[in-house]
């Protein structure tokens, strides 16, 4: 089911990364979920998902994206500017939220985020809500880019780590240039090496930790590995653990 959204604004993070947000008739979704955009293109339809940056409850869906030179859809979503359409999903769909999450006994105390690139959207949408900060003593983003530039929503990151001093971790890792405060290694180097422990001064356990990893396949693949290695395994709803993936695309 798709409806005509209307796009209200755009932010140009840089020459390939942006964020649309967009007014569209969409059903309530949950932090974490993605919705399809769509362009009709020769009598086809080409849709892609995106997740939602934006928190449930807002009247407008947020995306962030990256336009890839010979993508289907991406380079026109990149020359979209406000006033301009576009086809949205009406439904929200993904399992990639804090209700996949155990909780009880099984839940621990600390909630990890682990993403590269675009797929820090979902994180934000889930960090403007109460849930995780209610449910965990602390939480963490770790926030993978290649370059600083390619570190979308900082200012809303930071507004985070002044709301929640106590409770929120960020660790921005920037793989091939220096970065103040932050690291330069892969995520799943960071977990073997305990350099992402180390900064974030806490221990990745089973007992307290749940990690919820969103990203490129590689990244993901690696990173499970690196957290099995560590006693954790893998979140499952017949089977609750302690990790909880979804593959970016």
């Amino acid at each position: 089911m798709w409806t005509t959204g209307k796009v209200i604004e755009r932010i140009d993070w840089n020459d390939k990364l942006f964020s649309l947000r967009i007014k569209a008739d969409v059903e309530p979704f949950i932090a974490g979920q993605f919705i399809k955009l769509s362009q009709m293109r020769d009598d086809k339809r080409v849709a892609r998902a995106y997740s939602l940056v934006n928190p449930p409850g807002t009247d407008y869906v947020e995306v962030l994206a990256v336009a890839v030179e010979d993508g289907q859809l991406s380079p026109d979503l990149k020359a979209l500017k406000p006033g301009d359409t576009i086809e949205v999903s009406s439904k929200a769909a993904g399992f990639m939220t804090l209700e996949e999450v155990p909780h009880g006994a099984l839940q621990g105390k600390h909630l990890w985020f682990l993403a590269t690139g675009t797929a820090v959207g979902p994180f934000i949408s889930m960090l403007a809500t109460d849930e995780p900060w209610q449910r965990f003593e602390k939480v963490i983003l770790v926030y993978g880019v290649r370059l600083a530039e390619d570190l979308a929503y900082l200012e809303t990151i930071k507004q985070f780590v002044k709301k929640y001093p106590q409770q929120f971790v960020f660790i921005p890792i920037v793989t091939r240039e220096d970065y103040p405060d932050g690291l330069s290694c892969r995520i799943p180097d960071g977990i073997n090496s305990g350099l992402i422990e180390q900064k974030a001064g806490l221990e990745i356990n089973a007992e307290h930790s749940q990690m919820m990893v969103c990203g490129n396949p590689g990244m993901i693949t690696d990173a499970q590995t690196a957290l099995i290695d560590k006693g954790l395994v893998k979140n499952l709803r017949r089977a609750p653990g302690q990790i909880t993936v979804e593959k970016y695309w």
